[in-house]
C-alpha cells in the first residue's frame, strides 16, 4: 500500500473527501518553495502535487508556464525537485507526494536511475501528462513495479471506447480534469462534473479527484460534494506569483482546504 493509498482509506474512514494542492517545485525560489510545502499538510492539504518545472508545457495555462519559468530562472532542476522532496520527508513521511509534469526530463535522465532515485526523494505517484497509454511500458508499468502509482487524466472528451485504456495500468486515483483546455482557463461547475465522475466510478473502484478551474473555497466545497475530492493549482501558483508571504499563501490553501472538508 501506497502513501497515497493509505491516505484515502484514512479519509473514507472519516468520511472525509480529498484536498490535493499543486505547487511548482522551485517557485518563486528553492528555499521559498521548499517552506511553502513542509507547510501545506499543517494547512489541512490531504496529497501534495509537485510540479515538476519544464521549459515546454502543453497543458499548462500562463500562470503556472510562468510559475515553471520563475523555477528554472532560479535554476530548479529535476535533480533539486527530488532534493526538495527528500528534504521535506525529513519531517514528514506520511503526506503523499504526486510529482506532475512530463517525459522529457524523465526520459532525459534514464527510466531506471529515475525511478530509483524518486522512490528514495520519498515520491509516491506520478502524473506524466504527455505520455498516453499506449506507452505504458516506458514508464507507467516499471513506476507501479517500483511500488509509485501512476495516475492518469481523464477528461470530458474521454469517450466510453477510450476510458477502459485510460484506467488500465492507472492506480492510486483517476485525476478528472474538469474543463477542456488548459490550467486556469475556465471554471469547475459541479452540475458538469457530478454526471462525469458518476460514469468513471462506474468502471473503477479507484477514488476520482477534480481539478482544473476550482479557484475558491465554495467552488472547491461544490466540487469535492460530487467527487472523492479537489486539487487547486493555478489559483495557489498566482498567489505565489503575486509575491504573497508563506504565511499569506498558507493561509489562502487552508481556506481551500476547509472548504473542500465541508463536502
Amino acid at each position: 500500500m501506497t502513501r497515497i493509498d493509505a491516505k484515502f482509506a484514512e479519509l473514507n474512514a472519516a468520511g472525509k473527501k480529498a484536498f490535493v494542492a499543486y505547487v511548482m517545485a522551485g517557485d518563486p525560489d528553492y528555499d521559498t518553495s521548499l517552506e511553502i510545502v513542509k507547510g501545506l499538510p499543517g494547512a489541512g492539504v490531504d496529497i501534495i502535487e509537485l510540479g515538476l518545472p519544464f521549459t515546454d508545457p502543453m497543458a499548462d495555462g500562463p500562470t503556472i508556464q510562468l510559475a515553471g519559468q520563475r523555477a528554472l530562472d532560479g535554476g530548479m532542476t529535476l535533480q533539486k525537485t527530488l532534493d526538495l522532496a527528500a528534504e521535506f520527508r525529513k519531517a514528514d513521511d506520511t503526506t503523499p507526494i504526486v510529482l506532475m509534469g512530463y517525459y522529457n526530463p524523465i526520459y532525459s535522465r534514464g527510466v531506471e536511475a529515475f525511478l530509483t532515485d524518486a522512490k528514495a526523494a520519498g515520491i509516491d505517484g506520478l502524473i506524466v501528462v504527455d505520455l498516453p497509454p499506449e506507452e505504458d511500458s516506458e514508464l507507467c508499468i516499471p513506476a507501479q513495479a517500483a511500488g509509485m502509482n501512476f495516475i492518469r487524466l481523464a477528461t470530458p472528451t474521454t469517450d466510453g471506447k477510450r476510458l477502459p485504456k485510460v484506467l488500465q495500468n492507472t492506480s492510486g486515483f483517476v485525476y478528472y480534469v474538469s474543463i477542456t483546455g488548459i490550467t486556469g482557463a475556465a471554471e469547475a461547475e459541479a452540475t458538469d462534473v457530478g454526471p462525469e465522475v458518476t460514469r468513471i466510478k462506474a468502471s473503477t473502484d479507484l477514488p476520482v479527484i477534480v481539478g482544473f478551474g476550482i479557484n475558491t473555497p465554495e467552488k472547491a466545497q461544490n466540487i469535492a460534494s460530487v467527487a472523492d475530492g479537489a486539487v487547486v493549482g493555478s489559483a495557489i501558483v498566482s498567489q505565489i506569483g503575486a509575491g504573497k508571504s508563506t504565511t499569506e499563501v498558507l493561509e489562502f490553501v487552508k481556506s481551500l482546504a476547509d472548504g473542500a472538508h465541508r463536502a
